[in-house]
C-alpha cells in the first residue's frame, strides 16, 4: 500500500525513525523500552511497549536495511505474529514537496495461537488492518504535525 503525503522525504523519514515522533502518531506505541540514542541502525534490536486494545504487549524489532531517506526494513515479533515491514520513500516528480510513502508487510500464511491456527484470510485481513492504520497515522502526523 502506498500513499502521498503533503511533506518532503526528510520530514516523513524523521517521523518513522525518530523515537519520540514515533510514540506520538503511532497510536499503538506506548514507550521505547530499550535505550536507542542511535536509532535506527542495521542489526539493531529494540523493544517497544505497545496497546493492542487495552492489552498492553512487548514488540520486538530488528532493523534488517536501512537507507537514510529512502528505505527502513525492519523484522517484527508481536507475540507469535513475526513479520517483515518495509517502509520506501519516493519523491512526487510533479510536487517535490510530496513523499510517496509505501509500506508493506510480509507474513507467513498462517500463524499458531493458543488452541489453533490463524488462517491466510486472517492473517491478511490483520496485516492490512495494521498497514492502512500506520499510514493514515503517518500521513496525519506529516501533514499536521502537533
Amino acid at each position: 500500500m502506498s500513499t502521498a503525503i503533503t511533506a518532503d522525504r526528510d520530514r516523513v523519514w524523521r517521523a518513522l525513525t525518530t523515537p519520540s515522533e514515533l510514540i506520538r502518531w503511532d497510536e499503538q506505541i506506548v514507550a521505547l523500552l530499550d535505550p536507542a540514542p542511535d536509532y535506527p541502525n542495521p542489526g539493531q534490536s529494540v523493544r517497544w511497549r505497545y496497546r493492542i486494545g487495552s492489552i498492553e504487549i512487548d514488540v520486538h524489532q530488528t532493523i534488517r536495511e536501512i537507507q537514510p531517506r529512502e528505505r527502513l526494513q525492519s523484522a517484527i515479533s508481536l507475540g507469535m505474529f513475526h513479520f517483515d515491514e518495509t517502509y520506501t520513500l519516493l519523491s512526487e516528480d510533479s510536487a517535490p514537496d510530496r513523499t510517496r510513502l509505501r509500506l508493506s508487510v510480509v507474513s507467513s500464511n498462517s500463524v499458531p495461537v493458543v488452541g489453533g491456527l490463524m488462517d491466510r484470510f486472517t492473517v491478511r485481513r490483520l496485516s492490512a488492518t495494521l498497514v492502512d492504520s500506520r499510514m493514515r497515522s503517518v500521513q496525519k502526523w506529516c501533514e499536521n504535525p502537533g
